[in-house]
């Protein structure tokens, strides 16, 4: 049997005709600078080619509701086995997906209910709120309404005649506003605010009777609806997927969200809510925390539920076990962060008998205190035992420790990447000449001196979430790290409370870039407008002939500089488009120039040749930007959707820069970042800080912690054992805390420095 799995000849993206053998059954974690290759190797070519041909065992019928893949550009690879993806991107699912559904250990609790509960409500579709059986008939469901808020739709203190009603499609003299103001219940010039109960009532709920109304083509009889009526019909009782965005956006500033009152927001009917298991309902267990539903479940007694909850606590222990004991079953996924999600996704597999598989991961450490790391190692070992290869694309050296086998991608990023520098134990990877390999033998001490705060930004009584009424103040002038285990409270505090509180703060988080094919770091930086003007100006020709989003487009391609051909269930093809050879423009624009240098050449120039070339102070400042974040390989019309998680972070962080007097919050600056680029990034900060701004960071990343002026750990643990404020201070302060989880990991980190390198 095959004991390897052989790559000969890969280039997808920037890989240079890469060969690599990656062992079978093993842990094999794949490092390197963001942006040097890695997930080029593993994700694009290994996990696409996998799921190519496993798509393509399966019947044409079948394949046509199946993912398509491209084979990917590799020479060949031999002795691949099934791929099971466990990435980071966001779960999806709206507000009817839960922790619950996601894990279908909601399943096994609504059929426990259906068995055991007291009065019964039925099957266990009875207990679903997804299903009509059981979901509350009021939210359908959902657990919330929205509703039409009177106060802002209606201007009280104003007339009819003058513009009281605020909606849209309201507006004076509309024939929808001649409803009201020509159905001669009410005097037009009299305040709304002076209406009688009567007609206040009428005017927002309706009555049964018509109204003459003159348009154009004549008078015609209308049935009166009441603005509230009106209002529920038009735009929360309907599909509105075809009405405008304008129209929907002008609707969304009347509404607010409120919990259903029937249900109280537990989503299903009073059948399914009476029922009871030891006097709790199915909401009840869903609201606990899993680590607390887990001893709930291990009191039942009965013949017929204990199998029943078994499994449901068997599922249970996994959560507990990865470090989401913390989440609750009625958690929607939508609220999840990226970590969170990847984590959920690994447990869904753990329960599986399956062997033979690879495992491909894609930074799992991502979002997970020191604390945690350490159980993630033990899943990842767990599945390699059970017979699986395991792939890890990652950063952190707690990580890479457990790993059989590292293979280290370099030797820098973009056009300087897409090679492997070293493959072998991670013992020798200490010893080698890469940037990994310095990394891992560099020792951070925390640093000596700490900027005094200029001034303090207090938040009291934060109370949302787990938060319990904490009381905590944000120095200014200095780099802040917010620190705790996953579940503590951190982005609670500081994306949802601090940002609430001071609504002036630039934040800067995880959530993902607008970005399509047709998006290019030139463009997000706002900088195209100003070469296309360089062009035109030279040329004597208009801008829009430099866009390949206008008049310059190739017109066979439409300006994307390749043809998709969708075959069915076929493979998909891409081709290079003919006609513009990928340049996207049309032949004519080429022939206009700027010394020398046609729009094309100057897409395909990097960042760092582009300062070179250009002389506009405004477009140079925004190209330094790049400079300052790390992405001068960057070239200026590659797609944004190209670029890696912590390219994607770090552009967005480069359209804020240079600012003075400004607070900076940002939600682990830190992810998906190699060790090299978390100096570059803590480099910038403390420029940022020393330019008179104050930056608030939540950040588990232990050499962050260490160089900044002030941390604020909160805890002590997740969930409802975390939320309260555990340490205030520098981080030299911090080494002396006797409880802290941050302290304590410090203290390792400064142990080993200590060791020889």
């Amino acid at each position: 049997m095959p004991q390897n799995i052989t790559i000969t000849g890969a280039r997808e993206n920037n890989l240079r005709d890469v060969s690599l053998t990656i062992p079978k059954g093993k842990i094999t974690v794949f490092t390197g600078v963001s942006g040097s290759g890695k997930s080029s190797i593993v994700f694009d070519t290994v996990a696409v080619e996998s799921q190519r041909q496993l798509n393509g065992t399966f019947s044409s019928f079948i394949r046509s509701f199946l993912p398509k893949y491209e084979r990917p550009h590799v020479d060949g690879i031999d002795d691949l086995s099934v791929a099971v993806v466990v990435d980071q991107k966001p779960i999806g699912g709206n507000v009817r997906s839960t922790v619950g559904t996601m894990t279908d250990i909601y399943s096994v609790i609504r059929v426990l209910f259906s068995r055991h509960g007291v009065p019964s409500a039925g099957a266990a579709t009875a207990y679903s709120f997804n299903d009509p059986s059981g979901m509350c008939a009021v939210c359908d469901g959902v657990g919330r309404v929205v509703a039409l808020d009177i106060d802002r739709a209606i201007d009280w203190s104003k007339s009819l005649d003058e513009g009281a009603l605020l909606l849209p499609g309201l507006s004076v003299n509309s024939w929808e506003w001649s409803l009201y103001a020509e159905s001669g219940h009410f005097d037009r010039t009299k305040p709304l605010g002076e209406y009688t109960d009567e007609e206040r009532e009428l005017l927002l709920h309706g009555g049964d009777f018509k109204v003459r109304i003159e348009v154009k083509s004549g008078a015609v009889d209308m049935r009166y609806e009441g603005i509230v009526s009106r209002f529920t019909r038009l735009f929360l009782k309907r599909d509105t997927a075809n009405l405008s965005e304008k129209r929907k956006a002008a609707a969304a500033r009347f509404t607010v969200e409120r919990l259903c009152e029937a249900c109280g927001g537990a989503r299903l009917n009073e059948a399914a809510l009476a029922s009871r298991i030891g006097g709790l309902s199915i909401a009840d267990h869903t609201r606990m925390e899993v680590a607390d539903l887990v001893e709930v479940l291990g009191r039942i007694d009965d013949p017929v539920a204990t199998p029943i909850a078994a499994a449901a606590r068997e599922r249970l222990e996994r959560l507990v076990g990865i470090g989401l004991g913390y989440l609750s079953l009625d958690r929607e996924t939508t609220t999840l962060s990226g970590g969170e999600g990847q984590r959920l996704k690994m447990v869904r597999h753990l329960g599986s008998s399956l062997t033979g598989l690879t495992f491909i991961f894609d930074e799992p450490s991502v979002g997970l205190h020191p604390r945690d790391v350490g159980r993630l190692n033990d899943l990842l070992v767990r599945l390699r035992d059970k017979g699986n290869t395991v792939l890890v694309v990652e950063h952190d050296p707690d990580v890479m420790a457990i790993a059989d086998h590292i293979v280290d991608m370099g030797p820098k990023a973009g056009t300087d990447g897409g090679q492997v520098v070293y493959e072998g134990p991670v013992d020798r990877l200490r010893e080698a000449d890469t940037l990994t390999g310095r990394c891992l033998r560099r020792r951070t001490p925390v640093k000596e001196s700490f900027r005094f705060p200029a001034d303090w930004l207090p938040v009291t009584g934060a109370a949302l979430h787990n938060l319990k009424g904490i009381d905590v103040r944000f120095p200014t002038g200095v780099l802040t790290a917010v620190t705790g285990v996953a579940g503590s409270g951190k982005s609670t505090l500081i994306s949802e409370v601090f940002t609430a509180a001071y609504p002036e703060a630039i934040v800067i988080d995880q959530g993902a870039i607008t970005a399509s094919s047709r998006s290019t770091p030139a463009s997000y930086l706002g900088i195209m407008d100003t070469v296309r003007k360089i062009f035109a100006k030279e040329n004597g020709v208009a801008p829009g002939l430099f866009s390949f989003n206008s008049s310059g487009a190739c017109g066979e391609c439409s300006g994307r500089g390749l043809i998709y051909t969708d075959l069915a269930f076929m493979d998909p093809v891409t081709t290079t488009c003919h006609a513009c050879e990928g340049r996207r423009f049309h032949d004519d624009v080429l022939r206009h120039t700027v010394r020398g240098r046609s729009i094309v050449d100057v897409l395909d120039m990097t960042a760092a040749v582009a300062m070179e070339f250009f002389e506009d102070k405004a477009l140079l400042r925004k190209l330094r930007t790049l400079n300052d974040v790390g992405l001068t390989y960057l070239t200026l019309g590659q797609p944004l959707s190209s670029l890696s998680g912590g390219e994607r972070q770090r552009i967005k962080l480069a359209t804020q820069l240079h600012r003075t007097g400004s607070v900076y919050v940002l939600d682990e600056p830190t992810t998906g970042l190699h060790m090299a680029d978390v100096d570059t990034l803590v480099a910038l900060l403390d420029r940022l800080v020393d330019a008179g701004n104050s930056v608030i960071c939540v950040e588990h990343n232990m050499d962050v912690v260490k160089r900044a002026d002030w941390v604020i750990d909160l805890g002590p643990d997740g969930g409802k054992h975390g939320g309260e404020i555990v340490f205030e201070g520098t981080p030299r302060q911090l080494l002396e805390h006797p409880k802290s989880f941050t302290a304590e990991y410090l203290r390792r980190e400064l142990e080993r420095a200590l060791l020889p390198a």
